[in-house]
């Protein structure tokens, strides 16, 4: 059994890293870090993750510190049921999926950027906040309603997080909505959300953007 540790930020996008490891039922030490002090700049923990940021990962000592390379890794590690195999026909699905996310990513990082992290009013562009929501929708146009190789697999980890963070600014539509329904009710993520902690980011349920 790997001795696995995760620094984890609660809804960062460690939690796709959290949500693996209660899908597979892992024994895992959990690490709660803040974006709000210091800790995450450290020596010890740049070491662990350049950028100072989360998740970080070490699995019998083995660090890594990117979320979907960790998803891949783990998969080929402890459960090749969540990967699709080279040479599948639904490979390239799931590879796809994968990197999907982080297009996702990219919108709700400039939203998130602008909504919350440049807490006064004129650090922020209306236009921008206007923009990535709209382009935010448009991309969330290619998920759902199923699994995105046909089967639950860790591309679906990583874009679930995408979709259930996306609700904070926009409305899903309705075959990400479906999607969004069936990730939510696995007991692994439901586990994985109540061991995520206090939210510290995202404090609202909706941010919507501005009128203009």
């Amino acid at each position: 059994m790997a001795v696995i540790r995760l620094w984890h930020v609660a809804q960062s996008r460690s939690f796709r890293v959290l949500w693996f490891l209660e899908e597979v039922g892992a024994e895992y030490d959990l690490v709660a870090c803040s974006f709000f002090d210091r800790s995450l700049r450290d020596d010890a923990h740049v070491a662990r993750s350049p950028a100072g940021r989360v998740p970080a990962i070490e699995i019998d000592g083995l660090p890594m510190h990117e979320s979907g390379a960790i998803l891949l890794y783990l998969a080929e590690e402890l459960a090749p049921h969540l990967r699709i195999a080279e040479g599948a026909r639904a490979r390239a699905a799931f590879l796809q999926g994968l990197h999907y996310a982080e297009t996702l990513g990219a919108h709700l990082a400039n939203l998130t950027q602008h909504h919350i992290v440049l807490r006064e009013e004129r650090m922020r562009s209306p236009t921008v906040m206007r923009l990535e929501a709209r382009r935010l929708e448009n991309a969330l146009r290619a998920i759902g309603p199923d699994w995105v190789a046909g089967q639950f697999s860790v591309a679906d980890i990583a874009l679930g997080y995408a979709v259930w963070m996306a609700q904070r600014f926009v409305t899903l539509p309705a075959p990400a909505a479906r999607y969004a329904q069936m990730f939510t009710a696995r007991p692994a993520f439901q586990r994985a959300i109540q061991k995520d902690g206090p939210a510290q980011i995202y404090t609202q349920e909706f941010y919507p953007p501005p009128e203009g």
